[in-house]
């Protein structure tokens, strides 16, 4: 159901992909305000543009609300098929949020290749917004892996001294769990096709099978393990400190306020509904694992000299407590859970931008180096 007759999602979704291919091909390089501007503008505008979809959505209908459908290659099911619910509504809220945040943040701390510096951002954006949207598993797989992209240019590029490998690391570990994912996606596809006869990516359709409990134990492993490394859980966490650490500060608030929600929200969009019985067969591994995350994580986080990677550390404690709530299996802890997910994109973000006000004032990150904020900063006071 598409309560407004046009194509809202489509628009949101699109238009900051639009204005960085205005900005690639008709800005030059040295115009470095004028597209700074204009991304700002286009993610603020992205963002009113999001607002209706709250204002609008019906939190008492189920399902899918906001549908876009369009047939994309008719010979193998997949589909250009967007939609959102009460979850992903809210994640896209952040999104659009957040966004117009980071191009703000940045306007002075990235002095060079501002243009590409732009188009990344926007582009990021576009992939993030499709993973929340996307309800054609194709779709959303082409969206996950598009995100990888600009957010290995921003850490590789703009990032500090061990940048690549930060950028390196993160891309890997990433690309590896995706690559499970693909043949699980594909093997839905043919599952589907020898239990109907016709073959479909659609989510909304796949969602109707009943799968015997082990193609659902392997199947939830496949997608379980790329939405783990995403979120991420321990033992797939030590991607995530290099990547922060190493991250301009704009990067790290995406990082943390949406980049790491996609693997909570795989789990929640994908391992739940699509493999209902495996996932109760592995609520004690995914508890156990989640509790080692939010204990290791607060307990390594109290002991970093460096205040950028205590922050990183403690959203592996966070993300522990999100997984927990999922995996409760009831809806107090699945609302908590998307609650936490929520709370951790706004507040560790806002820790990121503290992080880097304070590090583009001393040019340092280490604890010791402070000795109390008010000795260290000048005084706002006027003299007496």
């Amino acid at each position: 159901m598409n309560q407004l007759g046009f194509p809202i999602l489509s628009i949101i979704l699109l238009l900051p992909t639009a204005v960085a291919l205005v900005i690639f091909l008709l800005l030059d390089k040295e115009r470095a305000t004028l597209i700074k501007t204009l991304g700002l503008i286009a993610a603020i505008i992205n963002f009113f543009l999001s607002l209706p979809l709250y204002f609008l959505f019906n939190s008492g209908e189920a399902g899918m609300q906001f549908r876009e459908f369009v047939p994309w290659i008719k010979s193998l099911g997949i589909s250009y098929h967007l939609g959102i619910d009460g979850i992903s509504l809210l994640l896209v809220l952040l999104t659009t949020f957040l966004t117009p945040i980071v191009l703000l943040s940045s306007w002075r701390s990235i002095e060079q290749k501002i243009k590409e510096y732009t188009i990344c951002m926007l582009l990021l954006e576009t992939g993030m917004l499709g993973v929340f949207m996307g309800l054609d598993l194709i779709l959303f797989y082409v969206f996950w892996e598009f995100t990888l992209i600009p957010m290995y240019f921003i850490i590789g590029i703009w990032g500090g001294e061990r940048r690549i490998y930060a950028a390196v690391k993160f891309f890997i570990y990433t690309m590896v769990g995706s690559l499970l994912m693909l043949v699980a996606i594909l093997a839905l596809y043919f599952i589907h096709q020898r239990m109907t006869g016709v073959g479909t990516f659609d989510l909304l359709t796949i969602g109707k099978m009943a799968l015997p409990l082990k193609i659902q134990s392997w199947l939830f492993l496949a997608f379980g393990l790329s939405f783990a490394i995403k979120v991420p859980m321990f033992p797939f966490h030590t991607w995530l400190p290099d990547a922060h650490v190493e991250a301009p500060t704009a990067g790290s608030v995406i990082l943390a306020g949406v980049l790491l929600k996609l693997g909570t929200y795989g789990f929640l969009r994908f391992c739940l509904p699509l493999f209902p019985n495996a996932a109760v067969q592995y609520i004690p591994l995914i508890s156990v694992l989640a509790i080692i995350g939010i204990i290791y994580g607060a307990l390594v986080a109290m002991v970093q000299p460096d205040v950028k990677k205590l922050v990183a550390y403690s959203s592996v404690s966070h993300l522990g407590f999100v997984m927990l709530g999922l995996f409760a299996m009831n809806i107090q802890g699945i609302q908590g859970g998307i609650l936490q997910m929520i709370n951790h994109g706004l507040s560790t973000g806002a820790l990121f931008l503290i992080v880097g006000m304070i590090y583009e004032r001393r040019h340092t990150r280490l604890i010791a180096e402070f000795g109390g904020l008010p000795k260290s900063f000048p005084s706002s006071r006027p003299s007496s």
